[in-house]
């Protein structure tokens, strides 16, 4: 039986959802784990950290579970985390996070920031120049990533020119400084780690700043498919993004993935990497499920190392060591459609570096 908790409320969050939900039709309708039947159990945390602890706590105490999958921003992840390890669970963290962490009881199938930053970087500075304009909303995601870009944008001759925070929940007026600081610093891009429905109201406050993509494109780690239809895929056109997948990776395993995902959930949904991620962890619990034959963490976490799966995004493998994804780093930018158009990626999965102990990415 597998044990699922996921929020649904933001954008994103509902995706995750579906595509964990996607996975467990797709085992079960062939058949199942060792011929039984994946049953999901499901609470709403409403993006409340408060509740994703409540409910983590009851999914291992009172309903006598032990895996869970789920949590979007790191500090729900976070929130989770101390009753997951108290308890001996396991997490499936399905989404890109800032690094620097391993914990035992947490398998990490985003990407870490020396699988998009990296690749994010050399992008800006080999095509856009050397100014950049942080943009952020405040928590730990946005500050420790913009902590991680900057060294690297430095490191390539740029210059960071200002690093600015909005609240989580940020309305436009908390914008309008910040549009007012870029008008006159002019940077060459941005870098925006604006999440949630704040990212719809950022880029279309830049659309109606009348700033050129073309010439001072925002650049993002977490701006996915749905974000772009959310804001008007007009408004995101030629913004770019950094991730592991986007639903134009031509591959038959995505567009089984895809087709499976609007079969499910009609046919104006549009997948992205957060969805891919929640899909493709759910067969890597399968594969260790029958590997390991038992769901208790210490017999099941061995069996995931070294791991590999044919994903949409491609091939992807547990590491040995750190319990990430090895994953796909690819740039995209966003056409008029809301879809990406991939102008860079990666020669194979990029191998985890959470704590870059590495001096650079393998590409």
């Amino acid at each position: 039986m597998s044990q699922i908790v996921s929020p649904l409320v933001s954008v994103i969050e509902k995706t995750q959802y579906m595509g964990t939900m996607v996975a467990i039709e797709e085992i079960n309708q062939a058949g199942g784990i060792n011929g039984r039947e994946l049953v999901a159990t499901t609470y709403d945390p409403a993006s409340d950290n408060n509740l994703f602890r409540s409910y983590s706590r009851k999914m291992l105490v009172e309903d006598g579970l032990s895996t869970i999958f789920g949590c979007y921003s790191s500090s729900s992840r976070r929130a989770v985390l101390p009753i997951v390890e108290r308890m001996n669970g396991l997490l499936w963290y399905p989404t890109q996070y800032e690094g620097f962490e391993c914990s035992p009881n947490v398998i990490y199938t985003g990407a870490s920031s020396n699988q998009n930053s990296v690749a994010l970087a050399d992008y800006i500075a080999t095509n856009f120049g050397r100014r950049v304009y942080f943009v952020g909303v405040d928590y730990v995601f946005p500050r420790e990533t913009n902590r991680i870009m900057r060294q690297l944008l430095v490191e390539r001759g740029c210059e960071v020119v200002a690093e600015m925070y909005v609240p989580t929940r940020a309305r436009r007026e908390d914008f309008f400084p910040i549009f007012n600081d870029i008008k006159q610093l002019r940077p060459d891009a941005i870098f925006s780690t604006v999440v949630g429905d704040a990212t719809a109201r950022f880029y279309q406050m830049y659309a109606d700043q009348h700033f050129s993509a073309k010439q001072m494109p925002i650049f993002s780690l977490t701006t996915t498919e749905s974000e772009n239809l959310a804001m008007g895929a007009d408004v995101a056109e030629d913004h770019f993004t950094v991730a592991a997948y986007f639903q134009t990776v031509e591959s038959d395993q995505n567009q089984a993935f895809v087709r499976r995902c609007r079969l499910l959930y009609g046919d104006d949904i549009n997948t992205n990497v957060c969805m891919e991620a929640a899909y493709y962890q759910v067969h890597v619990f399968k594969k260790a499920l029958e590997l390991a034959g038992s769901m208790d963490t210490d017999v099941l976490r061995p069996a995931l190392k070294g791991l590999a799966l044919a994903a949409p995004q491609g091939p992807v493998t547990i590491h040995q060591r750190w319990r990430h994804s090895n994953v796909w780093s690819r740039v995209g930018r966003a056409m008029r459609s809301g879809q990406f158009s991939i102008v860079s990626q990666s020669r194979s999965a990029v191998e985890c570096d959470p704590f870059f102990l590495r001096a650079s990415q393998a590409s």
